[in-house]
């Protein structure tokens, strides 16, 4: 990694009102981490403007303000003459972004990253497997934290840039060449990704999630499409779900910019799928690039890991690979932590899995991709976030009742709100669904409710290892659980 022990105003991109070009010795968006001679962001937030904490910067060293023209006038109350120098920008977001880029200097020579409302987390990981097929030392990076050829932990899906560059470059420090990176709704609303050089950009699917955030469905949607319209760059290239009901809007983002495009789809696209045929522990698929038919095998359970896969398979053809070598890697990939996990099987046969699934559309993909697999009943445990979009609440439990045979309304990460209310919500649009507010014991009887051919899928929580409740994270896995279950049952615990 370069060194990044100072560099002027000037060399981070960034201009000060009268002229100043202070060293900076570092940058920072907290102002408790403000070391002399830094540079800190005042950046607008949902609460409180960043800029109420100058002072604070200004008291432990900070050489330099970045800061738009509200948190300007907020400054003025405590800037004095020769106090620190003051960048005033009409998106600091995007101007830290871009400072943080040049700050760290060093990034993977290849980038793709992915947008959508689900399936992100698993195309990343199914893009860095093939890459890893392919001889790279690569990462994804996003929800399950940096994974693959060296690991790093985030708190974010997509983090701040200046977590996200440092991540980047200590990346390279360690060999790696490739990253297949999540780009989240609100880090492309929140300029985290600008300043990455990416070779390609994929669009999974549109559907109702973090209206909390975005307020509406036009404004989630932006935000997304931020990554073809501001953050590929215009010799990048689109690989684009056209199947998804705003597939043809996105591409259509991505053609304006004069982006090279690939569609996927089901019997259309560059990348089609033709036929699946489905079996307990995967699926053969038949698929055509630009019309010419190849087949193979993936140990990967549900239909829409075919969609994930060539999506995946269309951005590391975007990055440079020969379309065969990419093809010939798809039977060694592995399923993604969290996302369809076979996470136990009891005796009689009957199978569990576990899902990161907690939208409504993500809900009822999961389990009516699961049901081929299935010869018998299939039970779904569901349940909501708290502090999140309430309004999806009853429409996740109607996605289960109309997708599952048998339902269980359960807690999920209930943060500050009361359990038992978002649990009504949830049963509100799932009538005749059992409530058992207590995760393990919904999971213990999920469990001793499968008969042989029987598959349980417990939906939303999915890689995470806790449970917010309050302001505490009690440690809880959906897959350790699931285990513990059919020992307890199945007779291996003493």
């Amino acid at each position: 990694m370069s060194n990044t022990s100072e560099k002027t105003l000037g060399q981070l991109g960034l201009t000060a009102r009268g002229g100043a070009d202070p060293v900076i010795k570092g940058i920072t968006v907290d102002s408790r981490a403000v070391g002399d001679g830094f540079l800190f962001a005042a950046l607008p937030g949902s609460v409180v403007h960043g800029a109420k904490f100058i002072g604070t910067a200004l008291e432990q060293g900070a050489s330099t303000i970045l800061t738009d023209a509200e948190g300007a006038k907020i400054a003025a109350e405590v800037l004095g003459d020769g106090h620190a120098a003051l960048v005033v920008t009409q998106d600091p977001r995007q101007a830290l972004a871009y400072a943080a880029a040049l700050w760290f200097g060093a990034q993977p020579q290849t980038a793709v990253a992915i947008t959508g409302t689900n399936g992100k987390t698993s195309v990343a990981t199914f893009v860095r497997q093939i890459w890893e097929e392919l001889g790279h030392a690569a990462v994804n990076l996003g929800t399950t934290g940096v994974e693959g050829a060296w690991s790093y932990p985030l708190a974010h899906t997509t983090p701040d840039p200046i977590t996200l560059h440092r991540a980047l470059a200590k990346a390279v420090e360690n060999g790696v060449t490739h990253v297949a990176m999540e780009a989240s709704s609100h880090g492309l609303d929140q300029r985290r990704l600008d300043g990455v050089h990416l070779a390609a950009a994929g669009f999974t699917n549109f559907s109702q999630d973090h209206l909390d955030y975005h307020h509406t469905f036009e404004a989630y949607f932006a935000a997304k499409a931020g990554l073809f319209r501001r953050v590929l760059q215009d010799e990048g290239v689109a690989v684009i779900n056209i199947d998804d009901k705003r597939g043809a809007e996105m591409r259509a983002v991505s053609c304006a910019r004069g982006q090279e495009v690939i569609t996927v789809g089901r019997g259309l696209g560059d990348l089609s799928l033709l036929s699946q045929r489905f079996d307990a522990s995967g699926q053969d698929m038949r698929f055509s690039w630009h019309d010419k038919p190849f087949q193979t095998r993936l140990n990967l359970i549900g239909g829409f890991q075919a969609e994930n896969i060539l999506l995946a398979c269309g951005l590391v053809i975007a990055s440079g690979e020969l379309p065969s070598r990419v093809f010939e890697t798809l039977p060694h990939l592995k399923t993604v932590r969290g996302r369809m996990q076979l996470a136990a099987t009891r005796s009689n046969g009957a199978t569990v899995f576990v899902d990161f699934a907690h939208t409504p559309d993500a809900i009822a993909t999961a389990l009516k991709a699961l049901r081929p697999h299935v010869l018998g009943r299939l039970i779904a445990i569901v349940g909501a976030g708290g502090d999140r979009d309430a309004v999806k609440r009853p429409l996740m439990g109607q996605a289960a009742v109309e997708n599952a045979d048998m339902v269980i309304v359960t807690d999920d990460n209930p943060r500050s709100e009361d359990p038992a209310v978002i649990r009504a919500a949830v049963k509100a649009g799932a009538p005749g669904a059992s409530e058992v507010g207590d995760r393990a014991e919904a999971i213990l009887r999920g469990v001793d409710a499968l008969g042989p051919g029987d598959a349980l899928m417990i939906c939303g929580k999915g890689h995470e290892s806790g449970q917010i409740v309050g302001d505490d994270i009690l440690p809880f896995d959906d897959v350790e659980q699931a285990s513990m279950a059919v020992a307890a049952l199945d007779g291996g615990l003493v």
